[in-house]
């Protein structure tokens, strides 16, 4: 895969982190409140500035001598993230005075030995630009002014930071001629919250790439990660826990349903993550009811398999069937992601869901379809075209209209499905007369 230079922000608390990253990144990435300490997991996205593109990312605020568990784990988060920086951006905030951890972090900062550029959010106005000069105590030859929430001197930033980075089409020199990379996959991992789906994100990528703690909703961002599975890059998306609105009080939870079911949408393939050892609740359901109406292919994966007794074993594929009929074509994954066991089956149904909800089938193959299914004498069919993909999406001609009956719809699916080998994806049926 093609590597570009990575911009690392950094900074304490409430800062202004997430409000820069979404300036830069030009969309709402980040969940941004006025809350400290939203952010928790690194968050990256993909960037350009004047035709040099580099990757972004966002750090959990950082406090380099907490001893709490979520402070403490997103330390590592940062320092991981970075081992890997091109260019450093130490955000602090303008408007107040230098805190110790602060101070900290500058340490921290200067031993690494890496390019770091102070930027000092919050200044909008000519008359706070004397403030900037507060700052040049930190021990940063780079000092630039910026507001995040306003986007100024965010290009000036940019300019200096990327100043010495490769524009694209001195990139693509680099790559051998002929190289094809094929499409990616992007894949939401979307549960309820503390159903192991940042442990399973880990377990995938062979990363400790989310923050896993025993605390439901230790997630709030949508954490990514792509690796490379024979040369398909496959894009990890882990959600945050999914509650039913009314049990979300904090807005950073309200944005992150929010931000989930946006994922859901931009994904490929949803995996829905269920615990083996609570069984299928009904907010489960729901959930993986997200995935379905937005068309998108579905692998279940029944996670701490390894904890569930032998009846829950027994029992749980034959709830899972009763409880989500709808997902009838989704197959099922038992895993311990605490173990990485199973996990490897995870990427093949994966690869065989977006392969099938991406399939075509010709018209004169549906034709001769067609011809051999025996329908009622009632219904006369025509013929069927493919009008689409992801999900696959078929127009059939009748001489009923748009008024199919559902047992006919389903009928023709489960026959669609036999024919066809769709795996894993929904299949949708728009009847028209002819």
């Amino acid at each position: 895969m093609n590597t570009v230079p990575t911009v690392v922000i950094v900074g304490r608390p409430n800062v202004g982190k997430s409000t820069l990253f979404n300036a830069i990144h030009g969309q709402r990435r980040s969940i941004v409140g006025d809350e400290p300490g939203i952010t928790r997991d690194r968050i990256r996205g993909e960037c350009t500035h004047r035709q040099r593109p580099f990757a972004l990312i966002d750090t959990g605020g950082i406090i380099p001598d907490d001893a709490e568990l979520i402070p403490r784990e997103i330390l590592r988060q940062a320092k991981t993230a970075l081992d890997d920086a091109s260019q450093i951006i130490f955000l602090i905030d303008g408007r107040s005075e230098l805190t110790s951890a602060d101070l900290d972090l500058a340490k921290m900062l200067r031993k690494l030995g890496k390019p770091v550029t102070l930027a000092v959010n919050k200044i909008d106005a000519e008359a706070r630009m004397d403030l900037v000069s507060n700052f040049h105590s930190l021990g940063f030859k780079d000092v630039i002014p910026v507001s995040a929430e306003h986007k100024l001197g965010v290009d000036d930033l940019l300019d200096h930071v990327t100043r010495d980075f490769p524009k694209a089409e001195e990139q693509d020199e680099k790559k051998e001629d002929g190289e094809q990379q094929e499409p990616g996959i992007r894949i939401a991992i979307i549960g309820r919250p503390n159903v192991g789906k940042s442990t399973l994100l880990n377990a995938l990528t062979g990363t400790d790439r989310a923050i896993v703690s025993p605390i439901a909703g230790t997630t709030r961002d949508a954490v990514d990660e792509t690796i490379d599975v024979r040369g398909v890059p496959y894009t990890f998306v882990d959600t945050a826990g999914i509650r039913r609105k009314g049990k979300t009080t904090e807005m950073a939870e309200k944005l992150s349903v929010v931000m989930a079911r946006r994922h859901i949408r931009m994904s490929n393939v949803c995996i829905v993550v269920l615990d083996a050892t609570e069984g299928v609740l009904g907010a489960d359901a729901t959930i993986a009811g997200y995935a379905h109406e937005e068309g998108r292919a579905v692998v279940l994966v029944v996670n701490k398999w390894d904890l569930a007794t032998e009846k829950q074993k027994k029992d749980f594929t034959q709830q899972v069937r009763d409880e989500l009929k709808f997902l009838d074509y989704a197959p099922i994954a038992h895993v311990s992601a605490k173990h990485a066991t199973g996990v490897k089956s995870i990427l093949m149904m994966v690869r065989k869901a977006y392969e099938s909800a991406s399939k075509r089938v010709t018209t004169g193959q549906l034709n001769r379809f067609v011809e051999k299914i025996n329908f009622d004498e009632n219904l006369k069919i025509f013929y069927i075209t493919q009008a689409g993909v992801r999900p696959p999406t078929f127009t059939i001609f009748t001489d009923k209209g748009s008024n199919l009956h559902f047992s006919y719809q389903r009928f023709l699916i489960n026959r669609l499905r036999k024919e066809f080998g769709f795996y894993g994806t929904p299949i949708v049926i728009k009847a028209k007369r002819r």
